[in-house]
């Protein structure tokens, strides 16, 4: 999997914008402002965006798990007044910047170092080897992980909180040209780190407070945030149905319009988890990771007052705390950039049931499928079906270095208090 060095995290200079806006008036990115986009923590124990500025906003501390399961709105406003995105700079992207773009995805870095008193029914009794901290270059093991101390806890629906062997190989297939309509609800995320330009993949999402009217995209934390320490990422822009028509398949010299139906999105407000502003290092999964989700507010690119659903023909609902024996299975969609994929191609993969994997008992229990994508599907929602209806129940968000297996979190009451949040304020 492709990483992020270090190197490119240092901080980002940027006019920013506050989630509460509703218009973000575009600045250069040499512009930037000392006093805002503070970074948010330094331990899971820190507070979070405290400032000692003559009438600066108050420290946040950061919660348990349990806590921010509970947070009230003003709780979560008060988070949001400390979470500042760089509004994207438009024509910022060209075919060529997007084209040299990196792929962004972190790899599963370590397995937890908590050792269970015993087995579940049908798991080893051993622990099997931890994955180094550092970028791992060995494959994850096939065998079922071990049991995670605290039994049912974090896994939301007495899913609980075990790893499962891991699920059988399935590869990434890209669509036909053109995109069918409902795919349409995909896209390609561009952002910079510093001044590297990254891809991810993102989704569409339903806007409970305007129906039918959504500006709202979901991804993964990583494709917006750099984690402890960090900022958000700059010039974050969505395309949606990003090559439809085929125009740059297979080194197809096609024009940014041609690969673009629905041009370029760019972000006005976006939002992630404390715990991953924190805690996270972006390189390498952790306990961060069961909170990888992000969402993002987009801007028309004409200027008109139509919303990014109406134009693209759609959106996708969430389906938060969905118990785990319904998820019956999922397809998994994204842009996968790393090898052997070229990051042109809108991939799917038909995954069947999802399996667990936990690095944190008292965090939601992520789910995992077998499929092979790379670094620049991050962010790609994964889809079920309820009442009969196309619904989203995760993003991708790590995967094995070997690409034989990917992990996205489970959307509970955490990410579906965001949502709600998100969404009554930014308008």
């Amino acid at each position: 999997m492709s990483s992020i060095s270090r190197a490119t995290r240092a901080a980002l200079g940027a006019s920013v914008v506050a989630l509460t806006m509703v218009v973000a008036t575009a600045c250069g990115p040499d512009n930037s402002d000392p006093t805002a986009g503070a970074p948010v923590g330094t331990t899971a124990a820190a507070t979070a965006g405290a400032t000692d500025k003559p009438g600066g906003l108050p420290p946040i501390k950061l919660p348990t798990a349990d806590e921010l399961k509970k947070w009230s709105f003003d709780d979560w406003d008060k988070w949001a007044q400390q979470n500042v995105v760089s509004p994207a700079v438009k024509g910022f992207w060209d075919l060529q910047k997007i084209l040299k773009a990196k792929p962004y995805k972190p790899g599963p870095g370590s397995q937890p170092t908590a050792q269970p008193t015993g087995a579940a029914p049908g798991q080893p009794t051993t622990q099997p080897p931890a994955q180094p901290t550092a970028q791992p270059t060995a494959a994850q093991p096939t065998g079922g992980a071990p049991t995670q101390p605290g039994g049912t806890g974090g896994g939301g629906n007495g899913g609980g909180s075990q790893n499962d062997p891991q699920p059988k190989l399935v590869e990434m297939k890209p669509l036909p040209h053109p995109f069918a309509k409902p795919a349409h609800v995909n896209g390609k995320l561009f952002f910079q780190d510093g001044k590297q330009d990254y891809v991810c993949s993102g989704t569409v999402v339903s806007d409970p407070a305007n129906p039918g009217k959504s500006n709202l995209v979901w991804t993964a934390s990583h494709c917006l945030h750099g984690g402890k320490g960090g900022k958000y990422h700059t010039n974050i822009t969505f395309a949606p149905a990003f090559n439809s028509s085929g125009a740059v398949s297979a080194g197809k010299q096609g024009t940014l319009a041609d690969a673009e139906p629905y041009g370029e999105w760019g972000a006005v407000a976006g939002m992630v988890a404390p715990q991953w502003t924190a805690e996270a290092d972006p390189e390498n999964g952790g306990p961060w990771s069961q909170y990888d989700f992000g969402i993002l507010k987009v801007a028309n690119p004409d200027g008109s007052a139509k919303s990014l659903e109406e134009v693209v023909g759609g959106s996708v609902p969430v389906w938060f705390n969905a118990p785990r024996e319904q998820i019956a299975s999922v397809s998994t969609y994204g842009y996968p950039a790393a090898k052997p994929f070229d990051g042109m191609e809108l991939e799917h993969c038909e995954a069947g049931k999802p399996a667990r994997r936990s690095m944190d008992a008292s965090r939601p229990t992520m789910l995992m499928t077998g499929c092979n994508g790379s670094g620049g599907d991050s962010g790609g929602g994964w889809f079920t079906t309820k009442d009969g209806k196309q619904v989203l129940v995760s993003d991708t968000s790590i995967g094995g270095s070997d690409n034989t297996w990917e992990a996205g979190p489970y959307l509970d009451d955490v990410a579906q208090h965001a949502l709600e949040y998100f969404s009554k304020k930014s308008k």
